[in-house]
Order: structure tokens, then C-alpha cells, then sequence
């Protein structure tokens, strides 16, 4: 072989065996001791916030569903709106997807009035009782046009 191609492969040899040693030490679980760690660019962990809380889904209910045309079909961006019953201000709102879908997670415990309108369509109310068995409620909607409306 030539000196030239001797070179290349020597190079090539080189190059593969300080990127499976580099590889080799990234993948390694165990703790370096503090005097052999190598000098890193990588980010040190972000500081924890001492007033964030973290906040559990577990005692959440799901309040899902799908809102239809009164042609039967699937009624994208329609405004849904929820509250505490009694309550007069809503704490929740969303619209929904493409598919005329929604999911909401409100705390357990507690009755809640959802509202759902769209403009030409009449509003419709439902309560919802959260304190009774099981986490979720699955709802179906037909909105109904009003005089003068869509339809």
C-alpha cells in the first residue's frame, strides 16, 4: 500500500476510536469520581422553583364529549364554558376540535354547569355531577338552530 493510504486508514482509526470512547462515556450510568470528570459544554440542571407547586391529575374528572349539527354532523369550534353550579363566573373554556370533540378536566367533588353556544344555534345547558362514582362523564350535544339561523 502507499504511504498516502496508510495515512487515511490510520486517521479513519483514530477518528472511530475517539468517537466510540466519547459515545462510551456519555452512555456510562455509573458516577465519575469529582477528580476525573472531563471538561463538558454541557448545561448544568435548571434550579428547582421553590413556588411551584406540582399539581396531581389524580383527583381530576374528565369531562369529554362530541357537539353534532342538527344535520348530524361533527360541529367543529363550537365554545364550551363550565362553572361551580351557583357560581355566576366560568372558570373553565374550551372549543372544539376539527372532529367537533372536547375534553375538559375540572376537580372532583363539586357540581358543575357546562354551557354550550355557537352563534345561529340555541344555547344548551347541562349540570354535571362530579361527586358520584367514576372520573369521567362522556356527553353528546345536537345543536339546534335558532329563528334566522345557520341550517
Amino acid at each position: 500500500m502507499h504511504r498516502a493510504q496508510w495515512m487515511t486508514i490510520l486517521c479513519t482509526a483514530a477518528l472511530v476510536a475517539s468517537f466510540s470512547a466519547a459515545f462510551g462515556q456519555a452512555q456510562d450510568p455509573r458516577p465519575r469520581p469529582s477528580g476525573s470528570a472531563p471538561n463538558s459544554q454541557a448545561p448544568a440542571a435548571p434550579p428547582s422553583k421553590p413556588g411551584k407547586k406540582i399539581y396531581s391529575h389524580v383527583n381530576d374528572f374528565l369531562i369529554r364529549g362530541t357537539v353534532f349539527t342538527d344535520k348530524a354532523l361533527s360541529f367543529p369550534g363550537v365554545q364550551l364554558r363550565i362553572r361551580r353550579a351557583g357560581e355566576k363566573k366560568f372558570r373553565w373554556e374550551s372549543y372544539t376540535n376539527s372532529r367537533g370533540e372536547f375534553a375538559v378536566r375540572v376537580p372532583q367533588g363539586s357540581d358543575y354547569e357546562m354551557v354550550v353556544r355557537v352563534k345561529g344555534f340555541a344555547e344548551q345547558t347541562r349540570t354535571i355531577d362530579t361527586r358520584t362514582g367514576g372520573n369521567e362523564e362522556s356527553m353528546v350535544f345536537r345543536m339546534q338552530p335558532t329563528a334566522g339561523g345557520k341550517g
